[in-house]
C-alpha cells in the first residue's frame, strides 16, 4: 500500500489518521463528512485497516494484502459491523431509513470482545438516513462504547447530525479534488483525454463517482436523461409539471438522484450569473447553461438552488414526495 494509503486526495486527512493509528492515539469515534462519491467509506475503510493489519508495512500502514485487510476492505470482517440505511424488504438502500434495531444489534456486537483482530470496528454509513430513534440509541452507544471498539460514522455534513453525536467524535471534512486529479486518474486507468476532461468535471472533484462515471454508462446515460427533462419542463405547461411531478414522486430515491443533477446544473447557471470564474461541472451543457444565465437575475438564480437544496432536505425529513415535487416544477423559472 502506498504512502497515501492508497487513496487518491486528502492527503490531510490520511497523514492525520495515520499518526492516529501509529502512535496508538486513535479516537474511539471518527466522523467523515463531504458529498457521496468522495471518499468517505473508502477513507474509513484504510483506518479499519490500519488499525486491525496483521503485517504492517510500518506503524499505522496497512498491508492491504493480509487476510484482515482484504476481509476489511470487502466490508465482511468478523470484527467488523456495516450499518446502512434498508428498504423496506430490509435491503440496503439510499435514501431508506437507519433504525434503531440496527443500532441495538451493533451494540451487542461492540460488547463483546474482537474475535480475530485488536478491535472491533462499528461503519455507519450516511447516518443521516438514521431516524431519531436510531440516532439517540447511538448516543448511548458512544458514551458507552468499550476500549476495543471503534465508531466510524459517514454522513454528507455534520449540520445533518445530532450535535451531541456530533461533538463524540472526530470530524474529518473531506473536500472535493481538483478536476485536473480527477482527470489524471482517468486517464491512467485507461480513459481517452477528452472523454476524461468530461466525467471528471461532471464528478464535481469526486473520485469515486469518477469512476462510477467511468465503469458505468448507465450512470451518464440517466444524467442525460434528467438534464433533458429539466430542458422541457422549463417552458412547459402546468398540467405537464403536474403531470411530470406524478412520476417523479413515485420513486424516492430517482427523485432524489434527479434532484442531485439539477442542482449541479443550476448551481453552474449561478455560477455563470455571478460570472464567477470557477469552472463549471456541466461542461457539455455549457451552451444552454450560458443562455439560462444571459437570461435570468442573479436572485432568481439563487432561488432556485435554495429550492433544490431545500428539497433534498425535506426528502429526508420524509416530506409528502408528490407535493414537494409539485411545488418545486411550478416555481421552476420561465426563462
Amino acid at each position: 500500500m502506498t504512502d497515501n494509503w492508497n487513496m487518491l486526495g486528502h492527503e490531510w486527512a490520511v497523514d492525520m489518521l495515520h499518526q492516529h493509528a501509529a502512535r496508538d492515539e486513535v479516537r474511539h469515534a471518527y466522523l467523515f463528512c463531504g458529498p457521496p462519491g468522495l471518499g468517505r467509506r473508502t477513507l474509513a475503510l484504510r483506518l479499519a485497516q490500519a488499525l486491525n493489519c496483521t503485517r504492517p508495512i510500518a506503524a499505522g500502514m496497512p498491508c492491504g494484502t493480509c487476510r484482515d485487510c482484504k476481509q476489511i476492505d470487502a466490508m465482511q470482517h468478523p470484527d467488523m459491523n456495516v450499518i446502512q440505511a434498508l428498504d423496506g424488504d430490509g435491503l440496503p438502500k439510499e435514501g431508506g431509513t437507519l433504525k434503531v434495531d440496527q443500532v441495538r444489534e451493533v451494540q451487542r456486537a461492540l460488547s463483546l470482545k474482537p474475535y480475530q483482530a485488536k478491535y472491533r470496528v462499528a461503519l455507519f454509513l450516511r447516518f443521516q438516513e438514521a431516524n431519531d430513534n436510531a440516532a439517540n440509541a447511538l448516543l448511548k452507544t458512544l458514551e458507552e462504547a468499550p476500549a476495543h471498539a471503534i465508531l466510524l460514522l459517514t454522513a454528507d455534513t455534520p449540520e445533518q447530525l445530532l450535535p451531541t453525536i456530533v461533538s463524540r467524535c472526530e470530524i474529518l471534512r473531506l473536500r472535493p479534488l481538483p478536476v485536473g486529479a480527477i482527470e489524471a486518474d482517468l486517464i491512467g486507468r485507461g480513459l481517452d483525454e477528452e472523454r476524461a476532461r468530461l466525467l471528471a468535471h461532471i464528478s464535481g472533484g469526486r473520485p469515486g463517482y469518477a469512476r462510477r462515471l467511468m465503469d458505468d454508462s448507465t450512470v451518464l446515460e440517466k444524467r442525460e436523461e434528467r438534464l433533458n427533462d429539466l430542458q422541457t419542463l422549463l417552458p412547459a405547461p402546468r398540467v405537464e409539471k403536474f403531470s411530470y411531478a406524478d412520476k417523479l414522486s413515485r420513486d424516492k430515491d430517482a427523485m432524489r438522484q434527479a434532484i442531485l443533477v439539477w442542482l449541479s446544473y443550476w448551481r453552474d447557471v449561478l455560477l455563470r450569473v455571478a460570472q464567477a470564474e470557477t469552472p463549471l461541472v456541466n461542461i457539455d451543457r455549457n451552451m444552454e447553461i450560458e443562455f439560462l444565465a444571459g437570461r435570468l437575475d442573479l436572485s432568481t438564480a439563487r432561488r432556485v438552488v435554495s429550492d433544490l437544496e431545500s428539497a433534498l432536505e425535506k426528502m429526508d425529513r420524509n416530506v409528502n414526495s408528490r407535493l414537494l415535487a409539485e411545488v418545486l416544477l411550478l416555481d421552476l423559472p420561465k426563462p
